[in-house]
């Protein structure tokens, strides 16, 4: 929050309790301003985004007051139920990761304890935004193999989620409605490419496949499918390699994270119920063991558009579905 709505929140709450209607339809208007909302209190919607916000204002308040691994925050979703907020960024078609063959092969060399490639060199590319598309899955993987090329040859290059959205259907994605990195994958290495940002801008709907194969910049030669549940082998991955691609179960209460270690007991496990995707870029240990992770909801949600998410209990099914590819360079 910038400093003189901090100031303008602390000078309300002076003037004390009964006026704390008017202190939380200003903790509102200031929210509007800094995330450019606009609702007319004219109109009925305002309303209903107002009292939205205000539960999930008091939600964040009584998980901070609590006891927890991770803080919540007011964010640009702070005037959306869960409900509203699953139908428009998370996916709409049911994606089971126990169909994804492993095929990793664990290596008996060493790796660090702990990595992060953002630190590494210009490895990682900027938090990126999936928009109003269930699309964070084409994210994953241009993120991965934005960074494996990276890693590989030190050219960061900047991929095309919008042609995995309109292009990849014949492998089991269904654009705007989800997919899986691993599928997306398999996409790139039988499309033979995929293209840049420049040439095929992202614009956060389905669309149809503009795909020109001469204007390809990224190749893969293998991709390579962590087996089920195989946390350690992620960990080896992320390690030895590079940055790789996972889904995990998204619950009402990530959406509103800020900071931390991410832990829930709400979420689900099971492989068939994933319904996000995101990027492990590196891991490390405070009290307790985690992943870092990017996610593709802009730079102004969680840490700079991060999360940290508790390693080694399988939290959410984050190892359900691990996967990274061998770029071709």
């Amino acid at each position: 929050m910038r400093p003189w709505a901090l100031l303008l929140l602390l000078a309300c709450s002076a003037l004390g309790g009964c006026l704390c209607s008017g202190r939380e339809e200003l903790a509102f208007k200031l929210w509007m301003a800094q995330y450019k909302k606009q609702y007319s209190p004219e109109e009925e919607e305002y309303h209903q985004r107002f009292q939205i916000f205000i539960n999930n204002k008091q939600q964040i308040d009584k998980h901070n007051a609590g006891n927890h691994t991770f803080q919540m925050g007011l964010n640009q979703f702070s005037d959306m139920t869960f409900t509203e907020f699953r139908k428009k960024y998370l996916w709409h078609e049911p994606q089971n990761c126990s169909a994804t063959r492993g095929n990793f092969i664990s290596n008996a060399g060493p790796y660090p304890s702990a990595i992060d490639w953002r630190k590494k060199g210009n490895y990682v590319t900027p938090v990126k935004n999936q928009g109003p598309c269930g699309s964070c899955w084409t994210f994953s993987t241009t993120g991965c193999l934005e960074s494996a090329i990276a890693i590989g040859t030190g050219k960061l290059l900047n991929l095309a989620e919008q042609q995995l959205v309109d292009c990849a259907q014949d492998f089991n994605n269904h654009g705007c409605s989800g997919g899986l990195p691993s599928q997306a994958f398999e996409y790139i290495l039988y499309n033979r490419g995929l293209m840049g940002e420049d040439t095929y801008p992202y614009r956060a709907k389905n669309g149809t496949c503009q795909f020109n194969p001469q204007k390809a910049i990224a190749f893969v030669k293998q991709v390579v499918n962590i087996t089920l549940n195989d946390e350690m082998g992620m960990v080896e991955a992320v390690g030895r390699y590079n940055p790789v691609s996972f889904a995990f179960d998204v619950t009402e209460d990530f959406m509103h994270y800020k900071q931390g270690v991410y832990s829930s007991t709400q979420c689900d496990k099971t492989p068939d119920k994933v319904n996000h995707a995101v990027l492990a870029v590196g891991f490390g240990e405070n009290s307790l063991p985690y992943w870092i992770v990017k996610n593709s909801w802009g730079p102004y949600w969680g840490m700079d558009g991060y999360f940290y998410i508790e390693r080694g209990k399988n939290m959410c099914g984050l190892a359900a579905c691990a996967s990274y590819p061998v770029p071709l360079v």
